[in-house]
Formats: C-alpha cells, sequence, structure tokens
C-alpha cells in the first residue's frame, strides 16, 4: 500500500451507498414478483430468472471492473457502472414484457456490480489487512441496513405505486451515486498501464492456480450468497407452504438480513482480538449448523414460521461473521493483483449464489430444496476454509 493510499481515507458512508446499490436492486424486487407475474402474464419461474440472471449479472460484471479498475482507476470505472445501472433502472422501469424486463435486470446487475467490486477494493487500498478487515465489516453493517430495509420498502412500492415504481427510484438512486462518485471521490490507485486485459488473464490464472484463493473464494461464496437460495424461494414458502399473506414475506426478509447485521456488528468488535482464521470458521460453522437444523425441520415435518426465520437468522448471522474475513484473506494472496483479485473473488462468490438458487428451483417442495442447498453449501464451505487455511500457512512457511 502506498504512502498516497494510506492518506487517502474514503468516507464508510459514500463506499456503503456505491457498494449496496447492487444488492439492493436485487432485494428490494422480490416481495414485488409476484405483482410483476400477474401484470406481465409471465410464469413464476419466468419471473424467478429476473433473480437467477441478476446474480449472474453481479458475478460476471466482477470480471470486468477488477481488471478495468486497475487499468483505468477505480473513479472513473466505477462512474462508467453506476452510469449503466442508472440507465438500465430506467429501462426496467419502461419494459414491456418478462424478458425486456430480465434483460434490463441483467445490465442493471452488470452496472451495479462495480459497487461491490470497488467498495471493496477501495477498502483495501487505502488500509492494511487488519485494518481493511475491521473497515469491511463495519462497512457491512452499513451495507446491510439497505436489504434489511429492502424487502419492506419493495412491498410497499409495489403495494401502492405499482412494482415499476421500484425501477424508477432505483435509477434515481443511480444516478445519485454517480453524482456523489463524480464530485467526492478521489481516486486511490493510478491507472496502470501494465493491467489491461492480459494482465488480467495472467492474474486471474495465477489466482486460479494458488488453492488458498480458490478456497477462500468458493467457501465465500457457499458461506454468503448461498443465502440468494431462500431469499429467492421465500415468497413460496411463505405464502404457499406456510400459509402466510404475501405483504408478510418483505417483514420475514428483513428479519433475516438483520441476523447479518449482528454479525457484522459481533466481527467488528472482535477483529484484532481474535484471529482472522478463528472467526472464518466459527462464523460458517455458525450457519452450517442452522442450515441442518432447517433442513431436519423439513424432512420431520415440523416446519413453520417460526422455527424457518429461527434457522435463518442463526444461517445470515454466521454470513455476517464470515464474509469480512473470507474477503480479506482472499485478496490478500497477492496483494499485487488487488483489484483483480476482488473482481474474481465477486465473481465467483456471485456464481456460487447463482448456481444456489438456480438449484433450490428444482422440484415441488422450496423449502426441502432451499434447506438442501444451505446445509450442503455449508459443509462446502467448511472444507474449502480449510484447505485455504492449509495452504496459507504452508506458503507462509515456504
Amino acid at each position: 500500500m502506498s504512502e498516497v493510499s494510506e492518506r487517502l481515507k474514503v468516507p464508510l458512508w459514500l463506499l456503503t451507498l456505491f457498494t449496496f446499490s447492487g444488492t439492493l436492486a436485487m432485494h428490494i424486487f422480490v416481495p414485488a414478483l409476484p405483482h410483476a407475474a400477474e401484470d406481465l402474464g409471465a410464469s413464476i419461474s419466468t419471473m424467478q430468472m429476473t433473480v437467477s440472471l441478476y446474480i449472474l449479472g453481479l458475478a460476471f460484471g466482477q470480471l470486468i471492473y477488477g481488471p478495468a479498475s486497475d487499468r483505468f482507476g477505480r473513479r472513473p470505472t466505477l462512474m462508467v457502472g453506476l452510469a449503466v445501472y442508472a440507465v438500465a433502472g430506467l429501462a426496467a422501469a419502461l419494459a414491456p414484457s418478462a424478458h425486456e424486463l430480465i434483460a434490463a435486470r441483467l445490465f442493471q446487475a452488470l452496472g451495479g456490480c462495480a459497487g461491490l467490486v470497488l467498495g471493496r477494493t477501495i477498502v483495501r487500498d487505502t488500509s492494511s489487512a487488519t485494518d481493511s478487515a475491521k473497515r469491511l465489516a463495519v462497512m457491512n453493517l452499513m451495507v446491510t441496513v439497505g436489504p434489511a430495509v429492502a424487502p419492506l420498502l419493495g412491498a410497499g412500492l409495489a403495494d401502492t405505486l405499482g412494482w415499476r415504481s421500484i425501477f424508477y427510484m432505483l435509477s434515481a438512486f443511480g444516478l445519485f451515486n454517480l453524482i456523489f462518485a463524480w464530485r467526492l471521490l478521489p481516486e486511490t490507485a493510478p491507472p496502470s498501464s501494465n493491467s489491461g486485459g492480459g494482465a488480467f488473464l495472467r492474474h486471474g490464472a495465477m489466482l486460479l492456480k494458488s488453492p488458498a484463493f480458490l478456497g477462500f473464494s468458493v467457501g465465500g461464496g457457499c458461506a454468503t450468497t448461498a443465502m440468494y437460495a431462500f431469499v429467492a424461494s421465500a415468497p413460496f414458502i411463505f405464502t404457499r407452504q406456510l400459509g402466510r399473506p404475501a405483504h408478510e414475506v418483505g417483514f420475514y426478509l428483513a428479519f433475516m438480513i438483520f441476523g447479518i447485521w449482528l454479525g457484522s456488528a459481533i466481527v467488528s468488535r472482535l477483529i484484532g482480538r481474535v484471529p482472522m482464521e478463528k472467526l472464518l470458521i466459527r462464523g460458517n460453522l455458525l450457519s452450517a449448523v442452522a442450515a441442518l437444523t432447517f433442513l431436519a425441520t423439513v424432512l420431520t415435518g415440523q416446519l413453520s414460521v417460526a422455527a424457518t426465520m429461527a434457522c435463518m437468522f442463526g444461517f445470515t448471522m454466521g454470513v455476517g461473521i464470515a464474509s469480512p474475513p473470507a474477503l480479506t484473506l482472499a485478496m490478500s494472496v497477492n496483494s499485487r493483483v488487488i483489484g483483480s483479485a476482488s473482481g474474481l473473488y465477486g465473481c465467483i462468490q456471485m456464481s456460487v449464489g447463482a448456481v444456489c438458487t438456480a438449484l433450490a428451483g428444482l422440484g415441488s417442495n422450496p423449502a426441502l430444496a432451499a434447506a438442501s442447498v444451505l446445509a450442503v453449501a455449508g459443509l462446502v464451505a467448511q472444507g474449502s476454509f480449510w484447505m485455504a487455511l492449509r495452504k496459507s500457512r504452508t506458503t507462509a512457511l515456504r
């Protein structure tokens, strides 16, 4: 980290606005899926594609923004992404059919993921590894306010002004963020002529050959974005299997997201006093136990609103604890390619989330499918993290 970067302390509230623009657009639309399906005459499976393809957009867009920010700088790259996000939000609001909506959502994700990549990259640009983990944990606290409020806001907008109002609001949000980036954001990494597409391919190949990076990345995806399997299934679990009215879904999702907030609050206090490796393993272990408990309630016929929310609260609290250490350790594998590492980590993370969401749509029992996906993801994450930590220790000794 350069002395120049060390002196640049970008306000966390500003990075938070950029970061949660991408995830906010996903969570806010989930409660409105039934409204949009009815208005556009689309099936449930078609409307679920607006979620799964959005996650894929978040995944693959990060492959672009990581190396682009290394090549052209963080600030201009972020501004391009925010402009795409704002225009795509307007296109989604005006979409005449489900297919046009799906396409607009894909471009909205491609723009929104700029904030996801560059928000955390700027934190790493301007902080040491330990300080980065602390700042990322605090930023997670602030970021999760958006997804926690988003389902409630989305349900309210859909019920009062119609589902299209959601996208008008998101477009305006992207425009405001673009203005903030233009006026308030300094450049934290000068452009480099050695960071083009060819350089990214070399950096990507180098990172993908690293068992430690792969372990932290695959484990990070299974430990965090696997929860999207439940998010996409929640409207159907609560309304069809548990018999609850549609307007309650937003409250259940908001309560679940509060678990991430609590986990982030806990880890922000413990980083610096407890090794990040222990926080990573124990946080994900909490999620794995909660997922297995949820699966057991489904298999034994004990599924209820209370049991579901208790298990998912435990799962998401583990997400909040494990997320900052996983990201920090992955980006610290090679400090010379932070932007590329951040983008590749995000791509792997969101790809895991997209696969988990797609798998949760299989079969006729949404609760069983979601619980099975979460349980397997929790176990895979534990194995991946143990492998990554073992390889990191071996590399350090060498």
